[in-house]
């Protein structure tokens, strides 16, 4: 009973994130998201995941590495969710802007409450990353890992 249910779960996340992929917002994570909850409820699926999120970890590990880069990372997240509070406040189309009205700003106040929401899970992700990933060992050549997990 349960394994029909997730694929359900996943298959509609992965059909949303693939609609939500094109606009400002969490249509990568979405999509991100379905594939997670299809590799828990499909072997297969799991192990075609595995090298992906073996590299996930490894970019997520290296973005937090020192105090400086978890800092340009968290600046990256909140500029996003900046972004989407510009979205929410809707200013009037400026007199510099060359395209049609139309096309600025578009998606309207969703766009730019996705925006936030995908700056918040950004920041909670570098915060996670810093807590929950270790740092290389000396004369490893830099090579990452998630804490609790062997090297090969």
């Amino acid at each position: 009973m349960r394994t029909p249910l997730l694929l359900a779960l996943g298959w509609a996340l992965v059909l949303l994130g693939v609609v939500l992929y094109p606009l400002p917002g969490p249509g990568l994570l979405v999509l991100a998201a379905g594939v997670h909850v299809l590799a828990r409820a499909d072997e297969r699926v799991a192990a075609r995941l595995a090298p992906w999120k073996a590299r996930g970890l490894r970019a997520a590990a290296r973005s937090v590495a020192t105090w400086p880069r978890t800092l340009v990372s968290l600046a990256g997240t909140l500029a996003l969710a900046a972004t989407g509070l510009v979205w929410l406040l809707d200013p009037a189309v400026p007199s510099w802007w060359v395209l049609p009205a139309w096309a600025w700003l578009p998606g309207g106040t969703w766009s730019g409450v996705a925006q936030v929401a995908s700056g918040a899970v950004g920041v909670a992700l570098v915060v996670w990353s810093r807590v929950r990933l270790e740092a290389p060992p000396p004369g490893s050549g830099g090579a990452w890992t998630p804490l609790g997990c062997s090297r090969p």
